[in-house]
């Protein structure tokens, strides 16, 4: 059965290869984005686009959309240490202004976009959903507080929520890629040096406890992750929210991810050690059974030369189109 969606941040990363998986299947869709970070060309052919701020979005919620899924977040995590206000005020001053336009639409059903940055450091491997929240930045701690948001109106409103989430997003998606700037992500920072747009990669310390001495991650592939998000939408239920953590399940090391990338392109990759960066948890892993139980989702592309193949096709187009 098909729906009509809000897509907010929808011209984003992931906000735009979830769009293009509801247009694939069937749903109509309209994508809210400020373009602050977003790309009018990430807003997939086939969806409508508005060009404004979550804030605002009372103008053009109406009772006729089935649900809103919100991507619309700053997410650098250094920059939240810098800035603490302009997190504070867009992703949660944002999100309370969006959940008072639904509530006044009657549109009863959320998806949000959430972090793993909200547990912080994690006091156990892999990380459930019932470990302790602690977030270590303005960033994870915005997230936190916007599903703490959302709690509340699920029990006092009847809003029917899903929060994901989400550990290491890579990979892409057809012509739906990863171009944040600045880059922050290590694959595709990795792959800027495979195409001699940098000189070398910093490996943030090589001392960890870990098989190489280098932090682990859990990367998820962003298709896969899209796919969680169509499944939330009808796993949401009215005066619940549910919080499900999205990952493989297992982990991969700085050192493995430039390996991976030096294969898959056959590109050089130089590799420089700097010293640790501060906040760094030495291995980061999820545990995705409650998306398995409540979502039925299952991860499909967990092999990470493919979730770097799919990324290195997307940047060498992208690559194309600039030169």
């Amino acid at each position: 059965m098909s729906g009509k969606y809000l897509v907010t941040g929808g011209a984003g990363y992931v906000g735009s290869v979830v769009a293009q998986h509801l247009i694939e299947a069937g749903h109509e869709v309209t994508v809210l984005d400020n373009l602050s970070t977003g790309f009018r060309e990430g807003v997939p052919a086939g969806a409508a686009f508005i060009e404004g701020d979550i804030r605002d979005a009372a103008k053009w919620l109406d009772p006729s959309f089935d649900a809103v899924l919100h991507f619309a977040a700053f997410s650098q995590v250094g920059e939240s240490v810098a800035k603490p206000e302009k997190y504070w005020d867009n992703n949660v001053g944002g999100t309370m202004a969006l959940l008072a336009a639904m509530r006044d639409a009657g549109v009863r059903k959320l998806v949000f976009s959430s972090t793993a940055a909200t547990y912080g450091e994690p006091v156990s491997t892999p990380i459930t959903e019932t470990d302790p929240t602690a977030p270590t930045s303005p960033y994870g701690a915005s997230k936190l507080a916007v599903d703490h948001m959302i709690s509340g109106e699920a029990t006092a409103h009847g809003l029917a929520a899903v929060s994901l989430r989400y550990f290491n997003v890579a990979g892409a998606y057809g012509e739906f890629g990863e171009r944040h700037d600045p880059e922050s992500h290590l694959i595709p920072l990795v792959l800027q040096v495979a195409q001699g747009r940098r000189e070398a990669i910093s490996v943030f310390g090589d001392d960890y406890p870990t098989d190489d001495g280098t932090c682990v991650r859990d990367y998820i592939h962003v298709a896969d992750l899209a796919e969680a998000h169509l499944l939330a939408v009808g796993a949401a239920t009215p005066g619940e929210h549910l919080i499900c953590n999205l990952g493989n399940g297992n982990g991969f090391s700085v050192r493995q991810v430039i390996e991976t990338v030096r294969q898959v392109t056959g590109h050089p990759v130089p590799e420089v050690t700097a010293p640790r960066r501060d906040g760094d948890p030495a291995v980061l892993v999820a545990s995705a059974a409650t998306a398995r139980e409540k979502l039925g989702w299952q991860p499909s592309r967990a092999d990470l030369a493919g979730i770097v193949a799919d990324a290195w096709a997307f940047a060498q187009r992208s690559a194309r189109r600039e030169g």
